[in-house]
């Protein structure tokens, strides 16, 4: 079976596009552990309560499962089913830098009023 040239670039374009979806999203996640910890520290330091950390532990599920899902993208062997993983994991993780955002508003906010 050949591929035709045709299909060539937009098919590694594809991959090119899980790989940066999987690395950065695992980057995320490990971000959002380090917040925690940070988070932790400060609330224990301080003796207030926030949510931020539950926040930011469901943003961090949120990068989690676009790691999953772009990586099963790229481990699929099926066109039709990779572009399919490839948009909802792409999806996921936009939310999730949106997520963050909105988080880091929060926190800043929260932070200042304290």
């Amino acid at each position: 079976m050949e591929i035709s040239p045709k299909t060539t670039p937009k098919i590694d374009l594809d991959q090119d596009i899980c790989v940066h979806i999987f690395t950065v999203s695992a980057a995320m996640v490990g971000v959002c552990l380090t917040v925690i910890g940070l988070l932790k520290i400060v609330i224990t330091i301080q003796k207030v309560d926030t949510v931020a950390d539950d926040l930011v532990a469901a943003n961090a599920l949120v990068f989690l499962a676009a790691c999953v899902l772009s990586y099963w993208a790229l481990r699929t062997r099926s066109s039709r089913r990779m572009h399919r993983l490839e948009r909802i994991a792409d999806t996921l993780f936009l939310i999730g830098l949106a997520l963050m955002a909105a988080i880091s508003c929060f926190m800043t906010y929260a932070m200042a009023i304290m």
